[in-house]
């Protein structure tokens, strides 16, 4: 009898640690050898320059902030290994793993049956199509938030669902599940989106309190007032938005010591004329390239599996109630943002789907076991590989570890501009690049960085002041032409990237 208890005691060991360490190892590797090795433009993340030295110079990114971003890239940036670039992009490899260990035990945990191997199988299945599926990888390889919110994403589903967090009153469960919800809206601002599952009642399993479960209801009010305590000290986390603006950083953006800069920059001003700026006739391409985009994740196969787990074999109702809600309000949100790389919204809803792609392949091994438990382990088992045949097909669309086109770039423009001159960047890619090599790396001191785009706003021109004294400002709205008259001394050079390189260095005179 003590035998057979140890043979099933190593059979359940085997079953909740093997699973998900081979998940860990084999995406870590994926991810190692396709993330870039330097600063990079590849998976439309040209804004790794902006980040990097933000997180680097205790400066201010650009809109929302990104504070919980920040801090924990500064942490990343103290790992000795590699290049600045390559230390924060670990950030987004770590916290996409951690994110596909969340989402294979989201799976497993749905399923009334523990330890088989339909459920681990279905757990693999779930967490590597969301590992490998191409636009969710693309984010692991590279410096962007997105992956960091991915995990966040899974650990606000992870809480609210399966009867981890309850009504129960009294208890602490509330205020962590508030606190975790409020650290993902400092990482990202679209957060928010799910804010109705976090005021939801969650469900109710308390074995030690019978009279509580006849009432189902009888402990929200407590665990939401919990909730929304632990919302609020999780969101104390943008005032070191401000605290950083205080040292006058050479990155600035809005400048969040003064109460109208910390809203223009937590609210995303600059880009709320983007949202709803399209027309009926621009949203139906939009959708259909979203439908296509969902099939390139996941192929024929994952898409046909998912579209079975979430019709035909839903699971639990507290995270099948959360992932569609997630599925709908992020897709939404993707299709009216109307910015080119809106798409990038679409990974919460890519998330969802790969939980229920183990909810259908559970649900069909399940079906198939009943005449042969072999013929459904055997289906789990070519599944997963189909999977991993998938990912190799896609390497080539999301490997950043041959792209050095921001790297050339930035040491192109280092060599070729003259000494002293003041450099006017214009373009996202040309003015993060260079904000990375001359202000993170501190390269090229004697230069004056200036972008062009950004000249009218106040708190850039006090950063500009505050980061070059010996820049003349004509005010109060300084332009390109002015400010080359104020500086006459100096050299001059313009710089722009859009398919190649562009540098321009006339006389101090002007052109």
């Amino acid at each position: 009898m003590s035998c057979r208890y140890l043979t099933m005691k190593n059979t359940d060991n085997f079953f909740r640690f093997v699973p998900p360490g081979i998940l860990a190892v084999s995406l870590g590797l994926v991810y190692l050898n396709s993330m870039a090795p330097g600063l990079t433009w590849a998976n439309y993340g040209s804004d790794g320059g902006d980040l990097i030295t933000a997180a680097a110079t205790g400066g201010v990114a650009h809109p929302t902030g990104y504070p919980v971003y920040l801090v924990l890239a500064w942490l990343f940036q103290k790992i000795p290994l590699g290049s600045l670039a390559y230390r924060t992009s670990l950030l987004s490899a770590v916290a996409t793993v951690l994110a596909a260990l969340f989402v294979y035990e989201l799976t497993i945990r749905s399923f009334l049956t523990r330890g088989g191997s339909r459920d681990w199988l279905s757990g693999l299945a779930s967490a590597f199509a969301f590992g490998l599926s191409p636009l969710i990888w693309s984010q692991a390889v590279i410096t962007e938030v997105y992956a960091l919110h991915a995990l966040f994403i899974t650990l606000i589903l992870y809480l609210s669902s399966n009867g981890l967090f309850s009504n129960e009153p009294g208890k602490y469960r509330g205020c962590v599940f508030g606190f975790v919800f409020g650290l993902a809206m400092g990482n990202h601002i679209t957060t928010v989106l799910l804010l109705p599952i976090l005021v939801a009642p969650g469900p109710v399993r308390i074995v030690d309190a019978p009279e509580l479960n006849r009432e189902p209801f009888s402990g929200y009010p407590a665990n939401l007032r919990a909730r929304l305590m632990g919302l609020g000290v999780g969101l104390l986390v943008y005032l070191i938005l401000p605290l950083r603006a205080l040292f006058q950083p050479a990155l600035n953006w809005g400048n969040p010591s003064t109460l109208r800069g910390f809203a223009w920059l937590v609210t995303g001003q600059l880009y709320q004329n983007q949202i709803s700026g399209l027309s009926l006739s621009e949203i139906w391409p939009r959708v259909q390239s979203s439908a296509a985009l969902l099939v390139g994740q996941f192929g024929i196969p994952g898409l046909v599996v998912g579209l079975i787990g979430l019709l035909v074999f839903p699971q639990t109702s507290s995270l099948y109630r959360n992932t569609l809600w997630a599925a709908l309000v992020f897709a939404l949100f993707a299709i009216v943002y109307a910015t080119a790389d809106s798409f990038v919204y679409l990974i919460p809803v890519f998330m969802c789907f790969s939980i229920w792609i183990g909810f259908g392949l559970n649900g069909l091994m399940e079906m198939t076991g009943l005449r042969s438990s072999r013929l459904g382990i055997a289906a789990g088992i070519f599944f997963l590989f189909f999977l991993w045949m998938y990912a190799g097909k896609n390497w080539h669309q999301v490997d950043a570890s041959r792209d050095f086109r921001a790297e050339r770039f930035g040491e192109q423009i280092l060599v070729k501009a003259p000494e002293n001159a003041i450099v006017f960047a214009k373009g996202d890619k040309a003015v993060f690049t260079l904000w990375y090599f001359h202000l993170a790396l501190k390269k090229r001191p004697d230069l004056i960085v200036v972008a062009s785009d950004l000249l009218h706003f106040d708190w850039y021109q006090k950063s500009l002041l505050g980061t070059y004294p010996q820049l003349n400002l004509p005010g109060p709205f300084p332009f390109t032409e002015t400010v080359v008259l104020a500086n006459s001394a100096h050299p001059v050079c313009y710089v722009e990237y859009i398919q190649l390189p562009d540098i321009l260095c006339p006389s101090p005179r002007g052109p």
